[in-house]
């Protein structure tokens, strides 16, 4: 089975899906033979400047809302997120995600296996557990390593801008797939499991993927 996880670092529902496929997968174990997770990029933000924004000012602008709902939307966040084992804390900023993005298309395509998955968990957690500046190339490195990654690769790869073509390839791939938000969980290219659901809705769904594909 190949499950692609079409997600941005920025999105707080990515960090909960990402959290709740990670616990579906473990209660299935190897029910379901081997899995192959892949990472793939989506860019809530593609035009964010390298300095970011001001978090309250960016979400109010985009979506028209002030602080207070600002504030109730993040509790509820948070909240959905300790369910599902993610620990969010206080980020203040929003930061371009482009270099993650290339980063994490290195990692699947020249890491060892799971490391891409790594990867990711770490720059969710850096971004929105910890409020780090995830365009910042040093941060990413670091990151890079705490997922088994080679750190001196990590920054030829960054600093020379490497796998940018690619990852726009793919995010126009996906785009013109029809995906338009995240998180989006695609299955064998068959199958779209959307936003940050429940881990028992993923085990479920991926159990009947799989036992429908079986009696095909």
């Amino acid at each position: 089975m190949q499950i692609e996880v079409v997600s941005d670092v920025a999105c707080p529902w990515c960090a909960i899906g990402v959290s709740a496929l990670d616990r579906a997968l473990a209660s299935i174990g190897d029910d379901l033979g081997p899995i192959d997770v892949q990472m793939q990029p989506f860019e809530l933000n593609p035009a964010m400047p390298p300095e970011g924004a001001d978090a309250t000012q960016y979400l109010s602008a985009k979506y028209g809302i002030g602080p207070e709902q600002i504030a109730v939307n993040r509790s509820r966040i948070v909240e959905r997120g300790a369910s599902e084992g993610f620990a969010f804390g206080a980020r203040t900023h929003v930061w371009n995600t482009f270099d993650a993005h290339r980063l994490l298309f290195w990692a699947g395509a020249e890491g060892a296996p799971g490391s891409q998955l790594a990867l990711k968990r770490a720059l969710l957690a850096a971004y929105h557990g910890e409020g780090r500046n995830i365009s910042d190339r040093e941060v990413l490195v670091e990151l890079a390593v705490a997922a088994g990654l080679p750190a001196e690769r990590a920054r030829e790869v960054l600093e020379s801008g490497e796998f940018a073509t690619q990852v726009r390839e793919a995010e126009r791939f996906w785009q013109e797939a029809g995906i338009t938000g995240v998180p989006a969980v695609v299955i064998n290219r068959k199958h779209l499991i959307s936003g940050g659901q429940p881990a028992a809705v993923f085990e479920q769904a991926l159990r009947q993927i799989a036992a429908e594909s079986r009696t095909v």
